[in-house]
């Protein structure tokens, strides 16, 4: 309709003069709405019939732009995305990064002795084979007991000697004279005897004489008896009883000396093993006593890898995995090592759960593990780092 009454109104000559517009209407005109009509000169406001809605021609919307499309479906596919990735995170499993360290056999060496340190010939770091000599130690008062002890041992295997070789022959016929002049004197008292006797029953002899005679007869009798016996026992030699306690008095005498030779020996102290020297304690004059560590030996062909976790990271461990570790000191280099011993320690872990959890303290578990392969340049001390539990091969 619009559109039909354009061309009537331009095939319409131009008023020559208009007339002025009331002023209710001139501003009620320009208060209403543009509807995208315009008044046909020399009419009316109200002689213009409106426009049907029904036949207006819908009004199209403008345009969008391209650019600003496209910005919102980057801006959507970005959220989509962080979306995406967030729900990844969490939903999966973290891992713990552990600290372990590298360690190896330890030999912490002591005297057993004491003493003064006379003279110490190796130096930290160096490689020494077993037998070695590490230090020396001066105790003279420990090598004066030494030489007595040998000189007992020298006594009592004389007194064995002397007793297993016999009596001697000289001592056999000194023996064998006291016999005969025993014998002697027991037959010049027999005689004497039933001399006075007889004498004495004729009444020419006192009793007192006689009772003289009899105790020299008894006195000689029994001098014979102990000749006798000392020239049986001399014929006899030393009793079994007397061999044994000279044999026992010999290994006394020999345990002794055992014993102090094991001490003086001792006093150089040696290598037990093929190690490396870790740490010497001591220096040079200083007087050291049994028991106290002088120096320690580590052993760089047994070195192993050692983590302290507490019990519920372990549940899914058992000896024989093989775990991947980082060494930062060999340039972050990536080992493979196999567990081949998990021990439970003594004391706790640090963490401790309180009772109101319903949870339970956890004890700490010492994870050995041995490379796979021979790692050059790894030392004892050196840390290592594994990602758990995604270490585990």
């Amino acid at each position: 309709m619009v559109d039909a009454v354009k061309p009537a109104l331009e095939q319409q000559p131009p008023a020559t003069v208009e007339s002025p517009a009331k002023p209710a209407e001139q501003a009620r005109q320009e208060r209403a709405p543009d509807t995208g009509e315009r008044p046909v000169p020399g009419t009316k406001p109200s002689d213009v019939k409106p426009v049907s809605p029904v036949a207006r021609p819908a009004e199209l919307p403008p345009p969008a732009k391209q650019g600003g499309r496209g910005a919102a479906v980057v801006v959507a596919l970005i959220v989509v995305a962080i979306l995406g990735l967030s729900a990844w995170y969490l939903s999966r499993p973290t891992s713990l990064l552990i600290q372990g360290e590298a360690d190896s056999t330890r030999i912490d060496i002591a005297a057993r002795v004491d003493g003064r340190v006379l003279k110490i010939p190796v130096l930290r770091g160096q490689n020494v084979d077993a037998g070695t000599i590490l230090l020396q130690i001066d105790n003279p008062e420990l090598l004066a007991k030494y030489q007595e002890a040998i000189a007992g041992k020298g006594v009592a295997d004389a007194e064995l000697a002397h007793i297993n070789a016999g009596t001697r022959a000289e001592t056999v016929a000194a023996r064998k004279a006291e016999v005969d002049r025993a014998a002697a004197d027991a037959a010049l008292a027999q005689a004497t005897y039933e001399r006075i006797r007889k004498v004495a029953a004729t009444q020419f002899a006192s009793q007192q004489q006689l009772d003289q005679a009899t105790a020299t007869l008894q006195v000689a009798q029994r001098s014979l008896d102990q000749a006798k016996s000392s020239y049986q026992e001399a014929l006899a030699g030393y009793t079994a009883e007397e061999v044994r306690m000279a044999e026992a008095k010999v290994v006394q005498a020999a345990a002794a000396v055992q014993t102090l030779q094991s001490l003086v020996d001792q006093l150089v102290v040696t290598a037990p093993a093929t190690t490396q020297i870790y740490q010497i304690n001591i220096e040079q004059g200083e007087v050291v006593s049994p028991g106290v560590p002088l120096l320690s030996l580590v052993d760089m062909h047994d070195v192993w890898l050692r983590f302290d976790l507490r019990e519920d990271l372990v549940r899914d461990l058992k000896v024989g995995d093989k775990i991947a570790v980082r060494i930062p000191a060999l340039a972050d280099r990536r080992v493979l090592a196999e567990v081949k011993l998990i021990a439970a320690k003594g004391e706790y872990a640090d963490w401790r759960a309180t009772r109101a959890t319903g949870d339970f303290d956890l004890r700490t578990f010492a994870i050995r593990a041995y490379p796979t392969e021979t790692v050059v340049g790894l030392r004892p001390g050196m840390s290592a780092y594994a990602d758990w539990p995604s270490a585990k091969q």
